[in-house]
């Protein structure tokens, strides 16, 4: 029986213009598998109808007739239909409050959902993700941040030409603007006031990969956060470079009792607490990359930042960008998300207060959470590249089945949170959130 596929148009926001099936992958699946594939027009996405169509698409508002739908982020409780196959970011996993009520409508219809984020490879390492180009939007985003905030209290840095991501056509323009800048510095070093210029890292997933990236094309030395917490000699170090600093978990958190585990962290999470404290007056720039959940600590709190940096942080820590953007999460002052047009706010030690945009005190927060939109042809060819792969399976399935006989891929197999309505195994922590 010839299945047929639908893809959603995303409509969460202005900003969202990524797919998650590209016309090239459209033209591939359709020639080389029997599969019809329907997608709804759009006005913003970032690939036109018109190069869906002459992919082979039919171009509908209905997605009626298609199997499964796949789309980027949620479908609109009032879009769902009874019994139909969904796979996208559900944004459910760790109990989010504020999508409990899709997850309820999609049990009451009987429907399936995959979730992108918990396909995972034997490893538990996510096979299909944006997360590379949330690193490098993020990180453009915060080093633009940094040097507006450096501007406001009269300090140029070698940032001043560079612009937020989405002002870029493609990664490869922005790449070519950073390579420039990163020559300057070689050429000029980083202004004495700056000098030495230090950015921390927390994380070295995905996102951290792509933060990497970014932060590669610029003259760069390392440092171990050991050298950073006996702090840094001004006259030892060459203000040719830009210096930093990666933090892993080890570096992050002690056990209330005894040496550090890993694996008994990652296990017994709540026995651990922060000592990234003692960091915090050394990097001006932090790239914040983790995955996090309330059972875990926070890195940077109120408290730990006061006793950090003292009332002000006219020095020290500038900016974060917090690309992982759990609110109140990792770090606490991430009060909310922001979209690119007005990426960031500020917190004020004194008086615990913020105020939106970049100010000249305090430490400025960027966190925009659907960081892949300022990049969405790369990210969205990326990502349709690796999910290519499963289409197919994930069309031809049979759902009507009991999850043991459930016949798909093991990689795909463990993203079924929902089964004709019902939680899957992995997920009957779910109820306690419902």
């Amino acid at each position: 029986m010839k299945k047929s596929i639908g893809i959603r148009r995303e409509d969460k926001n202005e900003w969202e213009k990524r797919v998650p099936i590209i016309p090239d992958t459209v033209r591939e699946l359709r020639q080389e598998n029997n599969l019809d594939i329907i997608v709804q027009p759009s006005e913003i996405r970032v690939f036109q109808d018109e190069e869906y169509r002459q992919a082979g698409a039919e171009i509908n508002e209905s997605l009626d007739h298609a199997d499964v739908v796949f789309a980027v982020k949620e479908v609109p409780v009032q879009f769902l239909q009874s019994s139909k196959t969904y796979v996208f970011f559900s944004h459910t996993i760790k109990g989010q409050d504020y999508n409990m009520g899709l997850l309820k409508r999609l049990m009451e219809l009987g429907c399936n959902l995959v979730d992108y984020e918990k396909m995972s490879n034997d490893q538990d390492a996510r096979i299909i993700t944006f997360s590379p180009f949330a690193g490098m939007a993020g990180t453009i985003e915060t080093l633009v941040a940094f040097a507006r905030k450096k501007e406001l209290q009269g300090i140029k840095t070698p940032f001043q030409d560079l612009k937020q991501a989405y002002h870029y056509s493609t990664i490869t323009e922005a790449e070519t603007n950073i390579k420039k800048i990163g020559e300057d510095i070689s050429r000029n070093g980083v202004p004495p006031e700056l000098h030495p210029l230090t950015i921390g890292i927390t994380g070295y997933g995905n996102v951290a990969k792509g933060v990497q990236h970014i932060l590669d094309l610029l003259p760069i030395k390392d440092l171990s956060p050991g050298q950073l917490a006996n702090g840094l000699v001004e006259g030892e170090l060459d203000n040719s470079y830009i210096y930093r600093i990666v933090f892993k978990e080890k570096d992050l958190v002690k056990p209330h009792q005894g040496e550090f585990n890993l694996q008994d962290y990652y296990q017994h999470p709540e026995n651990y607490e922060s000592i990234f404290q003692r960091y915090l007056p050394q990097p001006q720039i932090l790239l914040n990359c983790v995955y996090w959940t309330e059972d875990y600590p926070r890195f940077i709190t109120r408290e730990n930042l006061k006793s950090s940096l003292g009332q002000s942080a006219e020095k020290g820590l500038q900016v974060i960008g917090d690309i992982s953007c759990d609110i109140e999460g990792a770090v606490e002052i991430t009060k909310k998300s922001t979209m690119p047009d007005k990426a960031c706010y500020t917190y004020f030690i004194e008086g615990d207060a913020f105020q939106d945009g970049i100010c000249e005190g305090g430490v400025t927060v960027m966190a925009i959470d659907n960081l892949p939109c300022e990049f969405p042809r790369e990210a969205s060819s990326f990502f349709s590249s690796e999910l290519k792969k499963y289409v197919v399976a994930i069309a031809s399935a049979d759902y009507r089945v009991g999850f043991e006989d459930l016949r798909l891929p093991e990689e795909i197999k463990k993203a079924v949170i929902l089964l004709n309505g019902q939680l899957t195994p992995d997920y009957m922590y779910l109820n306690d959130f419902l």
